[in-house]
């Protein structure tokens, strides 16, 4: 299977990017899961609209700082206005957009707010929020991968598997085909590079890969589908932090299994070997998550 598929939804004077809309529908349906969270918690349902800015603001935040820091601290390093401005200052002043969004400096970052959260807003355990907004996470998880395989990025390793895809997008650059079929605009350009049979050489050239994103998205339904469950046809609640507990192995587990398919997304993984970044910076999350199974095991009125 050839992917190209376009950058978004054009409306004339604008585009609406796939994965820009991707995040929309997560934060959509997070806000909503959450309201009959809410709903059935008894709890004002105004504390809401409280909780889904910070949560936006953290992921976004967080996500962006754990590129930098985890992944790109080389780059970063030398052009720090880059950090927080959508734009390239060198070799010329281009916008370029927010590139580069890491899932566990999100997650940090809502584990944060969510403490603040707890203390100033809601006036509830930092834990009893967390087991209850994590549901949403994980739904949202699956459109944000969704939105990378639009993006056709976090893309796998070459395979001769029968699933594979060959992103043109991730193989040839907007300039080199640009360049390559002398047609300036770029959406054009790659459409005719697909569809042209005297490129076919060129289609030829792109390696099938494993469509990494689509497997993590998948499983990631099953996550939130677990999680789903617990809350609403369990007592698992009833103790703090243990839901929170299996979100972090459950969805953790799946990213570290994924990166065995995944391309090298480099970072830390450069200086300590053996697993790829994303692996390493999985398994503080999973280790956490184990410890607070064996926590929850005291029930909720117990708890001093």
């Amino acid at each position: 299977m050839i992917w190209n598929p376009s950058e978004g939804i054009n409306i004339g004077f604008f585009t609406i990017r796939f994965y820009s809309l991707m995040f929309v529908i997560a934060f959509g349906l997070g806000w909503y899961i959450m309201k009959h969270i809410f709903i059935r918690e008894k709890e004002p349902i105004e504390k809401l609209d409280t909780l889904f800015i910070w949560t936006v603001i953290a992921t976004l935040l967080g996500a962006r700082l754990g590129h930098v820091f985890f992944y790109d601290w080389e780059y970063y390093r030398n052009n720090l206005l880059e950090i927080l401005l959508p734009f390239r200052f060198t070799p010329k002043f281009e916008f370029t957009g927010f590139q580069g969004l890491a899932s566990h400096g999100a997650a940090v970052s809502i584990i944060i707010a969510m403490y603040f959260y707890s203390d100033k807003v809601i006036k509830k355990p930092m834990l009893w929020v967390l087991d209850r907004v994590v549901i949403p996470v994980a739904c949202g998880a699956v459109f944000v991968r969704i939105g990378n395989f639009f993006n056709s990025e976090i893309v796998g390793k070459v395979t001769d598997s029968s699933f594979g895809i060959r992103f043109v997008r991730d193989y040839y650059s907007p300039k080199e085909v640009v360049n390559m079929t002398k047609i300036s605009n770029v959406n054009q350009a790659y459409e005719a590079l697909v569809t042209d049979p005297k490129y076919a050489a060129l289609v030829e050239r792109v390696p099938a890969k494993h469509p990494a994103q689509l497997y993590e998205a998948g499983a990631y339904v099953f996550v939130f589908l677990i999680l789903f469950f617990l809350y609403w046809k369990t007592k698992t609640a009833e103790k703090h932090g243990l839901i929170f507990g299996y979100f972090l192995i459950l969805l953790w587990s799946v990213r570290f299994v994924v990166e065995y398919v995944k391309e090298s997304q480099g970072g830390i993984e450069k200086t300590f070997g053996l697993f790829s970044t994303g692996q390493w910076l999985s398994i503080p999350f999973i280790l956490l998550g184990i410890y607070y199974l064996f926590v929850a095991e005291k029930p909720i009125e117990e708890e001093i």
